[in-house]
């Protein structure tokens, strides 16, 4: 139970981290706040993820400078690839698309992004993990317990509102009767502006997805 508690802690502290660096660079390009990741709340999971996978991947072995980054790649752009791939799959729609990029594979990943998720992944283990680490055992074992099950629940709640959300956007999206993407596109936005703050929370932050044809007219 004590190493899932930090495990989970963990995961959280780098899906806000991920949150955070989203935003920020949404802040400069936009000038304007933009709320980032499909979940309500202030985290992006796929951060998380991805840094809990490099953590139990390299274990203790921190000896190997090259080995972290490069596994630090593989991992990210593996869960980047397949996050993108189900995601299309389960609602119908390419969250993000980098076609226009150099060197990416299928859209769903790209040289772009693959060296900083090294870079990033390499900080994260010799500098900003050992820090974590110091923070979360600071907590005694019933307040990190107490604070792993509060954080726990609102994070399942998240979830399970999130996925409604995206459940009825794409059942939105199968109602759409033309093979235009783009018109299909122009109807989802108009749709989503028309529901509550939930709905324009997605718009805002994929303002770029790309209706997956083949897969709308599987009704």
């Amino acid at each position: 139970m004590e190493k899932f508690e930090v495990y989970f802690l963990l995961f959280i502290l780098y899906s806000f981290l991920g949150w955070l660096m989203e935003v920020i660079c949404k802040l400069f390009e936009l000038k304007k706040f933009v709320n980032r990741g499909f979940l309500i709340g202030p985290i992006c999971p796929i951060y998380g993820y991805g840094v809990l996978g490099i953590l139990l991947l390299i274990g203790n072995d921190k000896s190997d400078f090259l080995s972290i980054f490069l596994k630090s790649i593989l991992i990210c752009s593996v869960l980047e690839y397949l996050t993108s791939y189900f995601m299309e799959k389960l609602f119908h729609a390419r969250w993000w698309d980098y076609s226009k990029r150099k060197f990416n594979i299928n859209g769903r990943i790209c040289l772009e992004t693959m060296i900083p998720f090294g870079i990033l992944g390499t900080i994260v283990v010799y500098f900003i993990n050992p820090l974590f680490l110091k923070l979360i055992n600071v907590f005694s074992p019933l307040f990190r317990t107490i604070l792993t099950i509060i954080i726990l629940t609102i994070y399942i709640v998240d979830n399970i509102i999130s996925f409604n959300v995206m459940a009825k956007v794409k059942a939105e999206i199968k109602r759409q009767r033309t093979d235009n993407t783009e018109l299909i596109k122009k109807n989802i936005i108009e749709w989503l502006e028309k529901n509550s703050i939930l709905y324009k929370h997605i718009k805002n932050a994929f303002p770029k997805f790309k209706i997956s044809l083949k897969k709308v007219n599987k009704i």
